[in-house]
């Protein structure tokens, strides 16, 4: 199905189009300030977390959000921090090949999760170095808020 391949383009070219110059805690603060402003703008119960593979940079839990919300976050994070794309690259990838990720590799579904949410950061000429992941909505909006608030995040670090 064309739609299928289309959807894998789109997300890959949204991971190609969207890399940092730089990125360290400052920048994962401010980056979470701008998902925090934007679910916040939108009512949204959502957990935010972005992380590396060995500490939490920027962690909020709103309203209407719940503790599965972060184990989700969790999860998919995982899922980015592993392959080095989105999660939910990863997920449509294994499922446009009627394959899943976890049952694939032989990795355990309680700590992997390839639903859209996770998405990373990757700074040129280094590679990924964490992963900014939205946990609430539906897959789909979990990973379009965070595409739409790095679109104008990099586009003011022009």
């Amino acid at each position: 199905m064309s739609n299928d391949r289309d959807l894998l383009d789109t997300l890959a070219g949204q991971e190609d189009a969207l890399v940092f110059k730089t990125f360290n805690e400052i920048t994962a603060i401010e980056v979470g300030e701008h998902l925090l402003r934007a679910a916040r703008a939108g009512d949204l119960p959502v957990v935010i977390n972005i992380r590396t593979a060995d500490r939490v940079l920027f962690h909020a839990a709103l309203p209407g959000s719940s503790p599965d919300n972060d184990e989700w976050a969790r999860r998919k994070s995982n899922v980015t921090l592993r392959f080095h794309r989105s999660s939910m690259r990863v997920g449509e990838n294994y499922r446009l090949k009627g394959r899943e990720v976890c049952a694939e590799l032989g990795l355990d579904p309680i700590d992997y999760a390839s639903h859209g949410g996770s998405f990373p950061a990757r700074v040129a000429g280094t590679g990924v170095v964490a992963a900014i992941t939205v946990s609430g909505l539906a897959s789909e909006d979990d990973h379009g808020l965070i595409v739409k608030v790095l679109e104008d995040y990099l586009a003011e670090e022009q």
